[in-house]
């Protein structure tokens, strides 16, 4: 059966016994990891030993993101291993560059832009453009009897409502509680606006991710089920949600 694994859900930097953003997608033995933030490198080796994954999707070039991914091409550079296929914005490659230019990422990565659709083995990849401080880009994976959608990060756009249209499991950073800030431009979501995204887009289920640190995620869960029916989940290390 499809699972997807929770390898990190803080955002910013990752609370004690934590990890930032991070999941691993296991398709009938294909898998795949979303982001690789701080922390996560640890959990995912626990379960794909050298690193024996077959894709991975890193949504944007912020380190609570992108800093394990470090990690995991000097695990697989130094077992031997055979480029691995990387999805992300140009902006991933050079934070991965400056934090070690040798080997040359893409010695270790055979590097894709994270664009509007890809095929990853079983797995059909669609990207969506959504507002954030740096390029970011939404996520979605489908396979048949198969789909979720990712947010990364993000504020308010429309894209976030055909990103997550139908899909089994929508996976949304829910980094602020409370009231949506009045003023300003946004570039993340409350857990009620989580909510509300998933109630538009007629999603499944809802796992919320990407919690500042020190907060309550139980608050967080309660603001998003005053918004949308079905089930909402918190993101927490080492979770385990059948697909």
């Amino acid at each position: 059966m499809p699972e997807l694994t929770v390898l990190g859900s803080c955002g910013a930097w990752p609370e004690p016994g934590r990890a930032c953003s991070g999941f691993l997608l296991d398709h009938d033995g294909f898998r795949v990891v979303l982001d690789l933030g701080y922390g996560t490198a640890a959990r995912l080796l626990a379960r794909c030993p050298d690193g024996a994954v077959d894709a991975v999707v890193i949504t944007h070039e912020h380190p609570d993101h992108c800093a394990d991914l470090s990690a995991l091409g000097r695990v697989r550079y130094y077992t031997g291993a055979a480029r691995l296929p990387l999805y992300c914005p140009p902006g991933v490659l050079r934070v991965l560059a400056a934090m070690e230019p040798r080997p040359d990422p893409h010695a270790v990565f055979e590097v894709h832009e994270l664009g509007a659709a890809a095929r990853l083995g079983p797995l059909r990849l669609t990207g969506f453009p959504l507002p954030h401080h740096v390029p970011n880009r939404g996520v979605r994976l489908e396979a048949p009897g198969l789909s979720l959608a990712y947010t990364g990060d993000t504020g308010p756009a429309p894209a976030l409502t055909d990103l997550a249209a139908g899909t089994d499991l929508f996976i949304a950073e829910a980094t602020l509680q409370g009231p949506a800030p009045a003023t300003g431009p946004r570039y993340l979501l409350t857990a009620s606006e989580a909510g509300e995204v998933a109630a538009a887009a007629g999603a499944g289920r809802l796992l919320l991710t990407h919690f500042w640190p020190g907060s309550d995620r139980a608050v967080s869960v309660r603001e998003a089920r005053a918004e949308f029916g079905g089930p909402v989940l918190a993101a927490t290390e080492d979770l385990v949600v059948p697909l």
